[in-house]
């Protein structure tokens, strides 16, 4: 087994419909990195959740943090370098705090999780690059809407607004590692080569000498 520091965590955060998972997808296929993707289709929560998210944001909240906890455990277990569709401090710092001042969760709910999390976050380690899709509503609605998944028809424009503060917020504050962020409204990096480029010219600048093997 390699020894821990050779492991490398790449995680990409950003909004619902930011493009977390196609740029994930794009970046595995150029440096030949290992995806880790957030499985939605097979999330037994989200669809009830946007139907009536005050009775189920504490169930989709553990049962993301669950998942994520077990995905960070394999990539810090594991020999390759990863690329993390979204990461487990979003779920702390921005999805459950917003369900929790929107009073979609309540006060026990959310000390609750938060603690778990606390616990939790003592296994794990931050990435060792952390990219930011920053993107502005509408933007966001536009790139919801051209995938059409229908769970989330039922999005509300606020919810969405909420969770970009939040993002702003924490991204303003983050120093737990090296940070890249990439403005999405004028870098379409999945239709556009030349954006996409400039995008992995930004992140070999940021990991060259990061990493003894890229």
């Amino acid at each position: 087994m390699p020894p821990k520091s050779s492991n490398k965590h790449i995680a990409i955060a950003g909004n619902i419909g930011s493009g977390k998972t196609t740029l994930a997808t794009m970046l595995a296929k150029h440096y030949k990195w290992q995806p880790h993707f957030e499985d939605v289709e097979h999330n037994p929560y989200l669809v009830d959740f946007y139907e009536d998210m005050h009775r189920w944001s504490f169930n989709l909240q553990v049962y993301f943090l669950n998942n994520r906890i077990k995905h960070l455990i394999d990539i810090q277990n594991g020999n390759k370098t990863v690329v993390q569709d979204r990461t487990i401090f979003e779920d702390a710092h921005i999805f459950a705090p917003n369900l929790f001042d929107m009073g979609l969760m309540t006060k026990r709910d959310f000390e609750n999780y938060f603690s778990f999390f606390q616990n939790l976050k003592t296994l794990i380690k931050p990435p060792d690059l952390l990219i930011y899709l920053k993107a502005s509503i509408p933007t966001l609605v536009d790139q919801i809407q051209k995938r059409g998944r229908d769970y989330e028809e039922n999005i509300r424009l606020d919810y969405l607004k909420r969770l970009n503060g939040f993002y702003n917020k924490w991204i303003d504050s983050y120093k737990d590692g090296p940070l890249l962020v990439v403005d999405v409204d004028n870098c379409n990096f999945a239709e556009k080569e030349e954006d996409f480029a400039d995008v992995v010219r930004r992140i070999d600048a940021q990991l060259h000498g990061l990493f003894s093997n890229k």
